[in-house]
């Protein structure tokens, strides 16, 4: 067998690899990535007295309202100063886009929906109890802490 079709084995040897390491880690985590998808359904509920049982939860989902209908993605959630928070870091994602023209949204998690409103937090002694409890929850801190140019979105009731 010559170098150069060793090389060449080698090379398609490589990228099979990297394929099924790839597909096998993002199956393995997808509900923890931002999928869109559309209307969320369940029962819509009163807000709890307390956020607790909801911000224990690893994902929840969040929709927001588009220029097509409903929009809605799977997120991390923390529980700061009382109030459930949802971040996109530096991302200007598509549901911050919907929130900012239009903030009520719908909570979805074990198939109960609480209807909220998102405002975004540019307040740094927040972001850094957020911080704090994203770390204590999921391991490390956010990768942009610069609160003029993150997304972090605290839920409220609407009023």
């Amino acid at each position: 067998m010559t170098l150069a079709t060793l090389m060449s084995r080698l090379r398609g040897l490589t990228l099979a690899a990297l394929v099924i390491v790839l597909t096998t880690g993002l199956s393995s985590c997808a509900e923890y990535l931002p999928t869109a998808m559309g209307s969320l359904s369940g029962e819509v509920v009163a807000l709890p007295l307390s956020w607790s049982s909801v911000a224990d939860k690893e994902v929840i989902q969040l929709e927001t309202l588009g220029d097509d209908g409903a929009y809605s993605v799977n997120l991390w959630i923390a529980e700061v100063d009382g109030s459930l928070h949802v971040f996109a870091g530096d991302n200007y994602a598509n549901w911050i886009q919907n929130m900012e023209r239009k903030p009520e949204a719908r909570l979805g998690v074990d198939g109960r929906i609480y209807e909220l409103k998102g405002t975004r937090v540019t307040d740094p002694e927040v972001f850094e109890r957020f911080a704090q409890t994203w770390e204590l929850k999921y391991g490390n801190r956010p990768r942009n802490e610069n609160v003029e140019e993150t997304y972090l979105i605290r839920l409220s009731p609407r009023t």
